[in-house]
């Protein structure tokens, strides 16, 4: 049996789906057929500017506003997917922040604004794609989590606690929806170069770069390509897992 990594007549939601990991994941999906819902919060801009090059490709796409972190507005934004395109097959839950502090500094505020955009928003976009996939009795979900979340990360407890309770919840719910052929999975990412490394300093950054044995930054495109794979026919016996795109960082 072979698959053709295609995701033609597949209708997908991106969280967080404007800029980085996301805006990759979206143009990836884009290209290979799906539909695609680029969500976002603060940046319609560049939100529609990742609608026009799926667009110009040739593609189907639409954006969304919601903040995921808010229930009511996450399943809007479900809603949304299946009124444009008639369905939801995919779920990327990639929206995410980092507030990073030493945790005898942090505010508060800073630990419940990284875990509810983190991982309530997980809880919020997949409580409502799950009830629309379980009467279609297929789907995929999966939620872009973070090496920080296998390992932890100095100055990071929000953001570790946040993705590895965004790995957590994936084996969890895999196991709730997998007799209806639902998949669950989680990619833990090292460093991509995205915005967020842009805070590193140069220093910060090469110290970091010791840690991964391939000695590099990963790509925002090859992060996309894994959950092309993920959303795919071919990955349909996949479920429970989290796949380490990360240079080696933490080979378990």
């Amino acid at each position: 049996m072979s698959f053709k990594l295609t995701l033609e007549n597949k209708v997908a939601i991106v969280t967080g789906g404007s800029r980085g990991i996301g805006r990759a994941i979206a143009l990836e999906f884009g290209s290979r057929g799906a539909s695609v819902v680029v969500n976002y919060n603060s940046s319609p801009d560049a939100a529609e500017e990742v609608v026009r090059q799926i667009h110009e490709a040739g593609g189907k796409a639409a954006s969304f506003k919601a903040d995921v972190s808010d229930f009511k507005q996450a399943e809007s934004l479900i809603k949304f997917a299946i009124d444009t395109f008639g369905d939801l097959s995919i779920l990327v839950n990639n929206a995410g922040i980092t507030r990073d502090q030493l945790i005898m500094m942090m505010p508060e505020a800073d630990w419940d604004a990284v875990i509810n955009t983190n991982l309530k928003s997980a809880f919020n976009c997949s409580k409502a794609a799950v009830k629309h996939m379980m009467r279609k009795r297929t789907g995929r979900i999966i939620s872009i989590a973070s090496v920080a979340g296998q390992m932890g990360n100095p100055g990071q407890t929000n953001y570790s606690a946040s993705k590895g309770g965004q790995i957590a919840f994936t084996k969890a719910l895999a196991r709730e929806v997998a007799a209806r052929n639902i998949t669950v999975n989680a990619i833990a990412p090292g460093f991509v170069d995205t915005e967020i490394l842009d805070a590193m300093t140069p220093e910060t950054l090469e110290a970091a770069l010791k840690l991964v044995p391939l000695g590099r930054k990963g790509k925002p495109e090859e992060i996309a390509f894994t959950a092309a794979f993920l959303a795919s026919d071919g990955a349909a016996y996949i479920t429970g897992q989290v796949i380490g795109v990360d240079g080696g960082m933490a080979m378990m």
